[in-house]
């Protein structure tokens, strides 16, 4: 089908370079198969078990898991996506971070065992995917294994009344790349193409969606299509997704490489700071990549 989102296999690399480069320009998203070598699948249902387990916990005890930067701890259904839940945990490539984090949740010997191997895993897939993306835009080096990452679990309790609204309204993320482990039973995820046209994320069990965010954009100089997504409501139940966010550079700059940046195709932001654009998006409430064009240079 036209409009089915590009599948890449892990296992054929070099191979796949062209159809990843070209996903993340045209797309902005695509479904990763293959990579059990680095995220073993049983491991991600073991994820799922646990995750369940952790929202279902008393509100008392998921209040624990607060912020460390803005947005990053427990988010109860609001005004503005109210029938969405999540719990969040900031840096994930921090053992100290994954320690705190279950400890506030009263976490099992056996749910935090499950949820280091996952954060440690899902670590070095983005690490992976960061050196194919490299590789494929022609660059020896690339900065994202300083970037920080960060995870969040979802709930969309979806009743009956509900179907037809949003879980969560359309946005873009506002950090490079995220990887999504989707509910193996309920869909609602959409992503946006160019066109506007909304392109439904069907579920897809064993496999993870990727999808690039507002630095992503800004990195490779317009090159990687920083996709709007939504959650809409299709069927009454109860949906969990877990997301991880590679982020931004904690202290240097986003910047374009200077590989990318030619006579035809010259820079287009200026270098800023991750934190400073992110407080942009949040203050300013720019969720759908409109921050981007305050950080633009001028013609």
């Amino acid at each position: 089908m036209a409009d089915s989102i590009p599948v890449i296999d892990l296992q054929d690399f070099p191979g796949n370079l062209t159809k990843l480069i070209k996903a993340s320009e045209e797309w902005g998203c695509f479904r990763i198969v293959n990579f059990d070598s680095i995220l073993p699948v049983s491991l991600m249902y073991e994820m799922k078990s646990v995750v369940a387990s952790l929202l279902e916990l008393p509100l008392e005890i998921k209040q624990r898991n607060v912020d460390v930067l803005a947005g990053s701890g427990y988010r109860i259904p609001g005004r503005i996506n109210p029938i969405h839940e999540g719990l969040g945990l900031y840096d994930i490539a921090s053992s100290q971070a994954v320690d705190a984090f279950c400890t506030q949740l009263d976490a099992t010997p056996q749910q935090r065992d499950t949820i280091t191997r996952y954060a440690q895993g899902v670590n070095e897939l983005i690490k992976d995917m960061g050196r194919k993306l490299g590789e494929g835009l022609g660059l020896t080096d690339v900065p994202f294994g300083s970037w920080p990452s960060q995870f969040r679990i979802n709930k969309y309790p979806f009743t009956p009344e509900s179907i037809g609204s949003d879980g969560l309204r359309t946005h873009t993320d506002n950090g490079f790349l995220t990887i999504v482990q989707d509910d193996e039973q309920f869909g609602g995820l959409e992503v946006m193409r160019k066109s506007g046209e909304f392109v439904a994320v069907e579920p897809c069990p064993g496999t993870l969606l990727i999808n690039f965010g507002d630095i992503a954009t800004a990195w490779s100089n317009g090159r990687f299509y920083n996709v709007k997504h939504r959650v809409v409501c299709k069927q009454a139940g109860i949906r969990i997704s877990i997301a991880t966010f590679l982020l931004g550079p904690k202290e240097e700059v986003v910047e374009a490489p200077p590989e990318l940046v030619t006579p035809e195709n010259p820079r287009l932001y200026i270098p800023f700071k991750f934190e400073e654009f992110r407080n942009t998006r949040f203050y300013k409430h720019m969720n759908a990549g409109e921050a981007l064009d305050l950080f633009r240079v001028e013609s």
